[in-house]
């Protein structure tokens, strides 16, 4: 099928066709004709990267009368980049209808250049639910003679907390309207919520994995990701994907550690600027940046289709986020890998994403030093084979060049050109250690109990409200310090904060494990001495201490999952 035969107007089809497009994507040959066909409601899923843009876009232009300057269809998406990104889409598909006008509104920007922009008149508005709804409130926005709804990635619109702004705008759009849900993931609710009597289109099973994409995960402890992270870099040389992060600030440690280290990197996150946020991704886009780390915001709307690898550095907590991230990566026909770094925890966790998005996850082992040099030396060696040489550029210093290196043999002369840039990866990696976890035998490390053990007593800013308890408590320690033979006594579990004792022989070691970055449930957590806290003259009597009033050991205690179900319980005691 092509463009012809959907049919969209002349005037499109040669926009269309100026672009270098031929051929509908599976979504767009589906979803065309229908909406130029049908006013029911439609749920259109889709990977990312498919072309669900043009699929809604194209027949949504065809249908608008230019004769009129209001507002006839209203697009919404979650994030500020798929604003633009839409946007411009738009103003591609429409170049050649005069009168068509598109307007994007979105937070980060200044509003009055947008309310001018609004004012001149315009048939289809993107934007943001935060902004719309702005504008809303201040009447300068009128949706009532919109007919045509589109919620793009409505899934994630909610899961970013903006229920109520949509509520609010939509009630404010006339009920005879056909709403478009987009998106790669969609649960039931939502679609129930949102449509009435909907037609549902899928390309490739529900809220499933893309096909081009190849899942991929590394087991190490929680202390060692980021030497890991470094490793699946160097291993692929021309890498050039986004690393998501869960939280702004480890986004902000892994950027700064990636770009101290000599790392072609940078960060994006919702403590940006938008100048700084349109600097960094522009940087991306035109490949300047081999690699972003990212919160899942830029999971959306981030206008590059040929990444080559998306790294989960932490495993989200809900699977729809997954295959969004994953989802960044092959596209548009391309193939792609995803890769987790999962701590001993977590395989459970890569079971469950395997199960939903119907895909199979390859269990890889962490690169040694031996064979990331030996990738980058051939990658280099590939480099010298196939570089351009402008001879006349050279001819003039040739002679001298010769004259100067004439004293080394041919042997010589290549391992010192190859030394120039590979000397770094071999003094690196020379006595680099395996960060594959070792699994070891059932009962192969027994910690007999003294009875006479002396104990310090820790604090840390975590308790039953983000539902920590003994087992994950002593889980954490084991991840943290790398060993599960350290003897743990008392643990109280508050609201917001717990005490623990260990033995104090790994006082110190503890405390050094803990100065790494250290998370529970996607935020940072320290750990103190107890006596270095005020609070720890909230602690109580010895009746408040562990259930049978005995001691607890770390040994066999990190089974407890960091995904278990929320207590209902406000305080605990152990």
């Amino acid at each position: 099928m092509t463009f012809k035969e959907t049919g969209l107007k002349a005037e499109i089809l040669q926009a269309i066709e100026a672009m270098g497009f031929e051929n509908p994507t599976p979504i767009q040959e589906k979803i065309i004709p229908l909406i130029l066909a049908e006013s029911r409601d439609v749920i259109a899923l889709a990977q990312t990267g498919t072309g669900k843009t043009a699929a809604f876009g194209l027949p949504l232009i065809e249908q608008t009368d230019v004769s009129s300057h209001a507002v006839q269809t209203l697009v919404l998406c979650p994030t500020r980049e798929l604003c633009i990104q839409i946007t411009k889409d738009l103003e591609n598909f429409s170049e050649n209808i005069r009168g068509l006008r598109t307007v994007a509104v979105y937070g980060g920007a200044p509003i009055e250049k947008q309310i001018s922009a609004l004012k001149k008149g315009c048939q289809i508005v993107v934007g943001t639910p935060g902004r719309v709804n702005d504008l809303l409130r201040r009447k300068l926005l009128k949706l009532d003679e919109v007919r045509s709804l589109v919620l793009d990635e409505a899934d994630e619109m909610l899961s970013m907390g903006f229920k109520d702004e949509l509520d609010a705008i939509i009630e404010q759009i006339p009920t005879e309207r056909q709403t478009l849900l987009f998106s790669a993931t969609m649960p039931d609710s939502i679609a129930a919520q949102y449509t009435r009597k909907p037609l549902e289109v899928s390309v490739g099973k529900r809220n499933a994995g893309a096909e081009t994409v190849e899942h991929t995960y590394y087991v190490v402890h929680a202390k060692d990701r980021y030497l890991a992270l470094k490793r699946i870099v160097d291993l692929h040389p021309e890498i050039y994907g986004i690393v998501f992060c869960r939280t702004r600030q480890e986004t902000k440690d892994v950027a700064e550690k990636l770009m101290a280290d000599g790392y072609n990197a940078d960060a994006l996150h919702g403590d940006l600027s938008q100048a700084q946020r349109d600097y960094v991704m522009n940087r991306f886009r035109i490949k300047n940046l081999q690699i972003l780390v990212a919160t899942d915001v830029a999971a959306r709307g981030l206008d590059v289709n040929d990444l080559t690898h998306v790294i989960n550095y932490n495993l989200p907590d809900d699977i729809e986020v997954y295959t969004h991230r994953s989802g960044r990566t092959g596209r548009a026909g391309r193939s792609g890998i995803a890769i987790s770094i999962a701590h001993t925890r977590e395989t459970g966790r890569i079971k469950d994403i395997e199960r939903k998005i119907n895909k199979k996850f390859t269990k890889k082992m962490v690169p040694t030093g031996r064979e990331i040099c030996e990738r980058q030396l051939f990658h280099l060696v590939d480099g010298v084979e196939n570089i351009d040489v402008a001879d006349d550029q050279f001819a003039s210093y040739l002679p001298a060049i010769m004259d100067k290196l004439s004293w080394l043999s041919r042997e010589d002369l290549i391992k010192r050109f190859v030394s120039v840039e590979f000397n770094r990866f071999l003094n690196y990696y020379k006595d680099a250690r395996d960060l594959n976890v070792q699994h070891e035998e059932k009962g192969a490390r027994k910690n007999k109990r003294d009875g006479n053990t002396n104990y310090s007593r820790f604090y840390i800013n975590a308790g039953s409200k983000n539902r920590l308890n003994a087992h994950r408590l002593i889980g954490l320690i084991n991840e943290q310090t790398d060993r599960n033979d350290i003897e743990i006594g008392k643990i109280e579990i508050m609201n917001k904060l717990s005490f623990f004792e260990i033995d104090s022989k790994h006082e110190h070691e503890l405390l050094e494990a803990f100065q790494q970055y250290a998370e529970f449930e996607g935020e940072a957590v320290v750990v103190e001495p107890a006596n270095a806290r005020p609070e720890a003259a909230s602690s109580r009597g010895n009746d408040s201490w562990g259930r049978s009033g005995g001691r607890s050991r770390s040994k066999g205690a990190d089974k407890g999952s960091f995904f278990s179900k929320k207590t209902k319980k406000k305080k605990r005691t152990y």
